[in-house]
């Protein structure tokens, strides 16, 4: 099936409600609000390295991943950022344009493809305006990334590298739904604000322990349960802060 065709697709099942909606925040809406908006969103595809937005660039659309993973980074010098948090089908990214925020301070970059559902940031400006059924959802998911992100502060600040890949990995795997991750040193290092001679060296030690297995750009997960209990206490806190965001 085509790319067009593809999308065409599921944008006419969203529409007739043949097919559930796969975004959480999307999901939580009341039926009459999300029919409304519906007819705004727009299907697209997430590519592996895609950058959504820059620093200081203005947010022109507002998506709401259905799969894959994106990540938002802070840049502290030309060639240099962390991660402050990543998103899938749990959340929005660009959500502050609908408080009329329309500026990106963050870089975010697709990290496992997907796809997702936009809109133009304008658009769900009026609707956040207009509807008072987007407050508590947006605002609920505000605060699990905000929460997100201040335990990925203190997570890169204290634990060791081998823990922090440990953790990464499982916290991607969960929104990829795959154990197969295409991912190179390279790209885990920026990902991880650390050199990439360390991301080698905690990968290795993963992969000795048969945990994983590393070639040529892609990871596979061979053992999550001993992947978890390697990886530091921040992957069960950030799972523990969506639980209780989505929790009704």
């Amino acid at each position: 099936m085509g790319l067009k065709i593809k999308h065409e697709f599921m944008l006419r099942a969203l529409r007739t409600a043949e097919s559930p909606v796969q975004n959480r925040l999307l999901a939580a809406l009341p039926p009459k609000d999300f029919k409304r908006l519906v007819q705004s969103l727009e299907p697209v595809s997430l590519t592996f390295g895609q950058v959504l937005y820059e620093p200081g660039e203005r947010i022109q659309h507002v998506y709401f991943p259905l799969s894959g993973v994106i990540s938002l980074l802070i840049i502290v010098a030309p060639r240099k950022a962390a991660e402050v948090a990543v998103v899938g089908n749990e959340g929005v990214i660009g959500g502050s344009a609908a408080l009329g925020i329309d500026v990106s301070h963050l870089r975010a970059v697709v990290q496992g493809a997907g796809t997702a559902l936009r809109i133009s940031s304008l658009r769900l400006y009026k609707e956040f305006k207009t509807h008072d059924a987007w407050y508590r959802e947006l605002f609920r998911f505000t605060d699990a990334l905000m929460n997100q992100a201040a335990q990925t502060a203190a997570c890169n600040r204290f634990h060791p590298v081998e823990a922090r890949l440990a953790r990464w990995l499982l916290a991607t795997r969960d929104r990829v739904g795959s154990h197969h991750l295409h991912l190179t040193h390279e790209f885990l290092s920026r990902m991880l604000g650390v050199r990439r001679v360390a991301v080698s060296a905690a990968a290795a030690k993963l992969q000795k322990r048969r945990l994983i297995t590393y070639t040529r750009g892609v990871i596979q997960l061979l053992n999550p349960p001993g992947l978890a209990a390697t990886a530091c206490e921040c992957y069960k806190s950030i799972k523990e802060i969506y639980r209780r965001s989505y929790r009704t």
